[in-house]
């Protein structure tokens, strides 16, 4: 009796045990996840904030992670495909093939900007379903999050009501700092910048940015210095107010053109993990508002 007390006691000393097994594709999605899914979802990030999401290896122990896993949450829209389909296809998990239930788009859920009218691989790093960088937008979280939310209690339907109840607290929190974060942005609206990589489209949307540079000569492309010589005498009429990079990406493009243009470059954290302050997603867009409005303008 004194053992089976002892056992009994211990088992009740155990955590409760995780619902779902979620693997995110990068840091954005993680956090979301964890918002969702609180002490009823294990998830586990696959990169982070100042890895390069274009360029990542199908790592063995990526697939490690995803061969018990319930749900696998991406960006989409050929964010991921050089790596992610074959981490899929080796993991030997019938449940997080695309097409299946345990296989999460978050592009999908989103109105899609640049899509290109034509597809051609001399055109650098083109995607076919638009531009993938849909979370520089906080408002395509609410989208996102509301039928990834939806996904999870699909999958496990005994954490829904677990589940429902922290997505309405979060859309709520996220919803007044929306509010709050455009009221402070008010300024930036017209601001004309330059950006390194065509990484902030939606962002430009939400703030009312306006580019009038990319220094890539092609998405994916390095430039050179001719080429940014060229670029600089071209918008020598009208110059940006700042340059605009992702924090994880090289500064010497960046670095180099603001300091000929006399203008200053902004390091934004991209997504959660990016900078010290971007600690969630409510960081993330602190610091991004918080280092444009530092700009003098």
């Amino acid at each position: 009796m004194r053992i089976l007390m002892f056992l009994l006691v211990g088992l009740l000393a155990l955590p409760a045990q995780a619902g779902l097994k979620i693997f995110a594709t990068v840091p954005e999605w993680g956090a979301l996840a964890k918002e969702i899914g609180g002490d009823k979802a294990d998830v586990f990030v696959a990169t982070n904030g100042l890895q390069d999401p274009h360029h990542i290896q199908a790592r063995p122990s990526l697939i490690a992670r995803t061969r018990d896993a319930d749900l696998v949450v991406a960006t989409g829209a050929e964010l991921e495909i050089g790596w992610l389909p074959l981490v899929q296809r080796e993991s030997g998990n019938p449940r997080i093939q695309p097409g299946q239930s345990g296989y999460f788009e978050a592009a999908r859920q989103v109105r899609m900007l640049e899509m290109p009218s034509r597809l051609d691989r001399a055109d650098g790093d083109v995607h076919a379903a638009g531009n993938p960088h849909i979370q520089t937008d906080p408002r395509n979280f609410l989208l996102v999050g509301a039928a990834l939310a939806a996904r999870m209690a699909e999958l496990a339907p005994a954490d829904a009501t677990t589940y429902a109840a922290n997505w309405k607290s979060f859309a709520e929190r996220w919803r007044a700092a929306l509010t709050r974060w455009e009221r402070q942005a008010t300024p930036l609206r017209g601001l004309s910048i330059a950006v390194q990589h065509k990484a902030f489209p939606y962002l430009q949307d939400w703030l009312g940015l306006q580019e009038v540079a990319t220094l890539e000569p092609k998405p994916g492309v390095e430039p050179s210095v001719a080429h940014l010589g060229k670029l600089l005498a071209q918008v020598a009429a009208n110059p940006p107010k700042l340059v605009m990079r992702a924090a994880y990406q090289s500064p010497q493009a960046a670095e180099w053109f603001g300091r000929e243009a006399q203008v200053p470059v902004v390091v934004v954290p991209f997504t959660v993990g990016g900078s010290d302050r971007a600690r969630d997603l409510f960081g993330l867009f602190d610091d991004t508002v918080e280092r444009l409005l530092a700009v003098p303008r």
